[in-house]
């Protein structure tokens, strides 16, 4: 390798940081890209390949492992296990890569990192699943469905039974399949810096595939490219990376020239920054000096001189904007079941109890945040998930209690996307069924006093 660098090494010490050591797995993958900068791009796509495949999968590894090893993967040395792990994951689904060439790192790995003795058992095990791998038996799908979801797509099965309590079983195979494919990156251009058309031009120029959306003619999915940061393109502020689905919290917005506009969890801005290309003014606030920092900077680069940032906590009231605001963002902390194809633990580190504490955050932002709305106003609930506890629960619930009114997203979204639901002012979006992220969108108008005393 490029530099004496082991791509696989790399891999097995970014597994270990995230299974292990409960790392984010996004976080880690971006750390190691930009620190290896200096590797070829095929190096870095296989650095890439062969860990976010394996932090996908790792369930349905450990299932195949287990059938062939003297040793449950849970009672192996954290090492061994992660090493086994990315190995089987080369051999069941890197067709390219020779299985010999899987069997000889894995031991030379073995050796390296202190574990000599264990290098047969690493070898024999890889090698019987090589032999055997076409007679490896998993859960009938008939039989035992959850089982067969849990097994097949590396799902946890609780999380597997909750999304079956809400969804039909056709439905859920259909979101969990789209998680595991590989997702190519999604942008929107810049209009305040260059057209949609000329933008698509320059960046296949630079040698980038670009496949228009059918669903915005400003968003793109690009792939072909080696480092983000080093496209002319992204340097210049033509473009951001975000995903059609939140592209459309803005569309579905409705946001004029003259309004002033609130995110009030804006971290990475992206949002926000769609906002500021239609209005007067938007402030943007996250919780963190961090999460500010990552706006601001893109602020920079897209070269907005609308949007103000504030550290603020999202839980606490800003007296200083009550019913000042003509639209409110409020995307809320969520569960991510939307998003686990690009953020593949957040599967594995969610627990029952964050997912009951997380309505309940939601509830008390949007509690706050409504008070930012002025009368006539509109609020933009929206999640990155798929529970429906998080989305439409919620959004009855806030329907019940506040001084507000289901407001029709048909008016602002594209053909495709119109439904029943639409009318009724939200929208749930599925992977796998819709080209997007699992995503969820709700307006709501703010009644005028008038008319919530007729009622």
């Amino acid at each position: 390798m490029t530099d004496n660098v082991n791509a696989r090494e790399l891999v097995l010490t970014m597994l270990l940081e995230v299974i292990e050591e409960d790392k984010y797995s996004h976080t880690v993958l971006n750390n190691t890209l930009k620190k290896y900068q200096q590797l070829e791009k095929q190096e870095r796509a296989f650095i890439s390949h062969l860990f976010t495949g394996t932090v996908k999968r790792y369930l349905t590894l450990d299932y195949i492992i287990n059938q062939f090893a003297s040793l449950s993967v849970q009672k192996m040395k954290p090492l061994i296990r992660n090493l086994l792990r990315m190995s089987v994951y080369q051999i069941m689904y890197m067709d390219q890569v020779p299985v010999s060439a899987v069997c000889n790192e894995a031991v030379n790995l073995t050796k390296k990192r202190g574990f000599t003795k264990l290098s047969g058992f690493v070898n024999g095990v890889l090698r019987n699943i090589a032999r055997g791998a076409e007679n490896i038996k998993y859960p009938d799908k008939k039989k035992d469905p959850s089982s067969y979801l849990e097994v097949i797509y590396s799902f946890p099965k609780w999380l597997v039974l909750e999304l079956l309590k809400q969804y039909e079983f056709d439905t859920v195979e259909t979101m969990l399949m789209a998680s595991l494919k590989e997702k190519e990156t999604t942008i929107r251009c810049n209009k305040n810096k260059i057209s949609p058309q000329d933008l698509k031009h320059l960046m296949e120029n630079e040698g980038i595939t670009v496949t228009e959306s059918e669903y915005l003619d400003y968003a793109f999915k690009i792939k072909g490219y080696d480092y983000l940061d080093k496209l002319n393109s992204f340097q210049q502020g033509y473009f951001t990376i975000q995903d059609v689905s939140s592209m459309l919290v803005c569309e579905a917005a409705g946001i004029g020239n003259k309004d002033f506009v609130v995110d009030v969890c804006a971290a990475p801005g992206g949002k926000a920054l769609h906002a500021a290309e239609s209005a007067k003014k938007v402030s943007a606030r996250d919780l963190t000096e961090y999460k500010i920092k990552l706006i601001d900077e893109n602020i920079i680069r897209l070269g907005f001189t609308n949007v103000e940032t504030k550290i603020w906590d999202a839980t606490k009231q800003d007296d200083e904007i009550i019913q000042l605001a003509d639209i409110v963002i409020a995307d809320l902390p969520c569960s991510g079941l939307g998003v686990i194809g690009k953020k593949c633990d957040i599967k594995y580190k969610l627990t029952h109890n964050q997912h009951k504490e997380l309505v309940e955050l939601q509830r008390i932002i949007i509690n706050i945040a409504q008070n930012y709305v002025k009368e006539g106003g509109i609020l933009l609930y929206s999640t990155c998930t798929v529970n429906k506890a998080e989305n439409q629960e919620n959004r009855d619930w806030f329907l019940r209690n506040y001084n507000f009114e289901a407001d029709s997203l048909d008016p602002y979204l594209p053909e495709q996307l119109k439904n029943d639901t639409t009318k009724e002012g939200y929208l749930q979006l599925l992977q796998g069924i819709h080209n997007t992220d699992g995503f969820f969108l709700s307006r709501f108008r703010k009644k005028s006093n008038e008319k919530s005393n007729e009622k």
